[in-house]
């Protein structure tokens, strides 16, 4: 299960909508065995691989009609039928779907409640992350401790360095977590999903020290899984601050139906002229305006930016980096809300963020203020 877990979710973008069609024209197909996958069944066994399939599917592909199938199945469910294992997957899919508070209560609930030793320890990472991603600090250290305890190894101590990067000091995280990895693999092979846990989370924490190795980090999490879209993400952002930009586009080539690559190409290609920028351009700005008709604006952090690096428009931009930033507290997120501020002129919300940044102890090379 702990395999399937990621930051968070990237997602790629809904099919448009069409209003003008012939009757016996194809407009879209589901995803294979998409039926299959929904028929009824009164196994929570069944119905528990079936969500983890399509989780790690949707983590995958980015197609976001995977999670549409995920909620459907839980739904299904009524609550006081709901098994440890079935709760933990349910409170997974619901932070995909940025629904934190529901996600908590879940996990909160296992953890108060479950027998059962795997589904506990599982609770406490998907709870010590979501954590991480909303900036409460205290509460992710709290369930890493407490994973260190229940499942000692690299896993948790990537949980302890994560928290200690956003604190303290990024660069003897990633050092104290760098040897940790080495003295692990010294003794005995790590097994892949530990290992690739740890070397992500090395790679965050290096770019967040503005360490050189970062890019390292994430190259071999890709080379082992090319389906890693937040890596494949981070990486061409990395590219991309370093104005890399043919490496940027041969990262993000084959991916534009996936937002934050697409978005990341999209400005990589309008900063060198490439041909086809201006489509790209065309077709994200009319996806983005879809998805908000429909209610289904899940990454603002995307749109944000599309806004402020592409359409030059710094103060719609702000308001949705502010929007996003209330429930997502990811380092990107605060660069994001900083640059937005700076080339808006809000002096305020520039200090609003830089207060809450000081009280965290939380330094990040990629902030602007390391960048002037």
């Amino acid at each position: 299960m702990i395999a399937i877990f990621a930051p968070f979710q990237i997602h790629a973008a809904p099919d448009p909508i069409i209003t003008e069609f012939n009757d016996n024209e194809i407009l879209t197909e589901l995803p294979g065995a998409a039926n299959e996958l929904l028929r009824e069944t009164d196994s929570p066994e069944v119905v528990g691989d079936r969500l983890q399939m399509l989780i790690t599917r949707a983590r995958a592909s980015g197609d976001p009609r995977y999670m549409g199938y995920a909620q459907t199945l839980i739904n299904r469910w009524p609550d006081e039928q709901l098994t440890d294992r079935l709760r933990v997957l349910r409170a997974t899919l619901r932070q995909s779907l940025h629904q934190f508070d529901s996600a908590r209560a879940d996990l909160e609930q296992v953890l108060s409640s479950s027998s059962d030793n795997q589904q506990h320890i599982q609770a406490r990472l998907t709870l010590a992350n979501l954590e991480l991603v909303q900036g409460r600090y205290t509460e992710a250290g709290r369930h890493c401790q407490a994973l260190q305890s229940d499942y000692p190894g690299l896993i948790a101590k990537s949980c302890l360095a994560s928290v200690q990067a956003r604190t303290a000091d990024p660069q003897k995280a990633y050092r104290n977590l760098a040897q940790q990895l080495a003295e692990a693999t010294g003794r005995q092979p790590a097994d892949s999903t530990s290992r690739l846990w740890t070397e992500g989370t090395l790679g965050d924490i290096a770019a967040q020290a503005g360490l050189p190795e970062a890019k390292r980090h994430w190259r071999r999490v890709l080379q082992a899984s090319p389906s890693d879209l937040y890596i494949r993400a981070q990486l061409a952002d990395c590219h991309l601050e370093q104005d890399q930009f043919e490496r940027v586009l041969t990262l993000t080539r084959g991916f534009e139906a996936v937002d934050t690559l697409a978005v990341i190409r999209a400005i990589a290609m309008k900063r060198t002229g490439q041909p086809g920028s201006d489509e790209l351009i065309r077709r994200l700005r009319q996806r983005f305006e879809e998805a908000r008709w429909r209610g289904t604006l899940l990454h603002a952090r995307d749109v944000a930016r599309f806004l402020l690096d592409v359409e030059n428009q710094p103060h719609d931009a702000l308001e949705l980096a502010i929007e996003n930033w209330e429930s997502q507290r990811e380092p990107l997120d605060t660069r994001l809300l900083l640059r937005a501020a700076l080339a808006s002129g809000d002096s305020a919300q520039h200090q609003r963020v830089s207060e809450w940044l000081s009280q965290q102890g939380q330094i990040d090379a990629r902030f602007p203020e390391f960048k002037q």
